[in-house]
């Protein structure tokens, strides 16, 4: 029996890989993944078993990782984009496990998940508390999406957007965030982030939809919170620091 990695690769970058994703994927002699994230990695597929899959397909990849890891010794490593847990890789493998009550060693190898990439992108508008929520209805209900955006808007938190796949329900997300957030809000929009053909944008809630035809499966939308300021070319959300002290930032 093999040992399961399962690879945050980031953004896609190499040099915003950990060293240790890299060091895994460079030992590993099965690399298995979406076609997508595999051409991201192309300077260590040289010589190993490597098996594609298109999108949709993760059941599959998920099977063939589980299934190559029981019946070889070698290293397999299953590639996620950004981090396994955030919306990727890591959950569906350990749930297969563990419905199945298989016995198989699993390092789960963490990455530079995409808010993360695009809030680097924008400055720093994720100092604050947070919520990350997937806009893709594939697996989830949109009215259980939308329930879960209006409660994290409600609360004040800067949102991190992804799988922005479905138009209709993207904009009906910005609808509900804009039931309890300022127009003059700041949003950042990020495509690609540190890939090729990488485009980023500062606007606002009001006029967000201005960009909506730039939105696909791989942007981010960051929509600030109540505290969140734009200066130039950053989107910036302050800690805190300026009420304890007294700082007078603006």
């Amino acid at each position: 029996m093999g040992r399961l990695y399962i690879v945050g690769i980031g953004p896609g970058s190499r040099d915003l890989r950990t060293l240790r994703a890299q060091w895994v994927l460079e030992r590993s002699r099965v690399i298995i993944g979406y076609n997508t994230y595999l051409g991201l990695i192309t300077d260590v597929l040289g010589g190993k078993e490597v098996i594609g899959a298109g999108m949709g397909e993760e059941l599959f990849r998920a099977g063939v990782a589980i299934r190559r890891a029981l019946e070889t010794r070698d290293d397999v490593a299953l590639v996620s984009g950004g981090d396994p847990q955030v919306f990727g890789m890591a959950g569906l493998v350990l749930d297969l496990i563990a419905r199945r009550g298989l016995e198989l060693d699993v390092e789960v190898v963490p990455g530079v998940t995409a808010a993360l990439a695009a809030a680097a992108r924008l400055g720093s508008p994720l100092s604050l508390d947070f919520a990350v929520i997937s806009l893709s209805d594939r697996l989830i209900p949109a009215g259980e999406i939308l329930h879960r955006v209006a409660r994290a808007a409600e609360a004040d938190f800067v949102l991190a957007l992804y799988n922005p796949i479905n138009r209709d329900l993207l904009v009906e997300a910005m609808g509900v965030i804009s039931r309890y957030r300022r127009g003059d809000t700041p949003v950042g929009i990020v495509r690609n982030a540190y890939r090729d053909g990488e485009w980023v944008v500062i606007t606002t809630l009001s006029s967000w939809g201005e960009y909506v035809d730039e939105v696909d499966m791989s942007t981010t939308i960051i929509v600030g919170n109540s505290s969140t300021y734009r200066y130039g070319k950053y989107m910036i959300t302050p800690r805190g620091y300026e009420r304890k002290y007294g700082l007078w930032l603006r």
